[in-house]
């Protein structure tokens, strides 16, 4: 029979002489494990502690993102009402304002031969020996023609029609004297004026 000591205690001496030689069995001290054992559970606890605030902070901001994100999504849609509104009313101001324009525009062109004529008949009756005998308004011209009792009446006139302003370059293409006016001397004139650009 073969007797193992588990226990590590000593053989009893002077037994039999014969017996096998005991074997020992390596024995665990138990307390030299538990300290590396609980200093590691200790640092997996607060491994986990710090793991699960780490993990609560990013749910809060999470929650807070989302809660942002709803906001902003909310106001965007707002806004998009707002820009929607306002581009309706932005396309309604510019057919507003391109219908005055018109309008403008037209009562422009409508009074221009009004105030042209308004403009010449106070230059022509402001000179003295001068009446005119036709008007034509070729758009960017106006041609005059007219009869003076002399050639300074017209210099006067071609004077008069600078100072309004409303022409630019005023050409006298002719001036000759009327035979056919027996009592008197009389002279027929032809004036080309450029309108200056207003």
């Amino acid at each position: 029979m073969i007797r193992i000591n588990l226990l590590g205690a000593p053989k009893p001496k002077g037994s039999n002489k014969k017996a096998a030689p005991a074997v020992s069995m390596p024995s665990f001290d138990t307390g030299s494990l538990i300290g590396p054992i609980l200093k590691v559970a200790v640092v997996l606890i607060i491994a986990g502690v710090f793991n699960a605030g780490y993990w609560y902070r990013l749910e809060r901001e999470k929650t807070d993102i989302d809660a942002r994100m709803r906001q902003a999504e909310q106001k965007n849609r707002e806004l998009a009402d707002i820009k929607t509104k306002y581009l309706e009313r932005q396309k309604q101001a510019d057919a507003y304002k391109r219908r005055v324009d018109v309008i403008d525009e037209l009562r422009k062109q409508q009074s221009g031969p009004v105030n042209l004529l308004a403009m010449i008949g106070d230059t022509v009756n402001s000179t003295e020996a001068v009446w005119l005998t036709s008007l034509q308004d070729q758009g960017a011209n106006v041609a005059i023609d007219g009869m003076a009792l002399s050639n300074d009446a017209v210099a006067n006139l071609i004077s008069n029609l600078q100072k309004t302003g409303y022409f630019r370059n005023i050409e006298i293409h002719e001036s000759v004297q009327d035979d056919s006016v027996k009592d008197m001397q009389a002279f027929e004139f032809t004036l080309t004026c450029e309108k200056a650009k207003s």
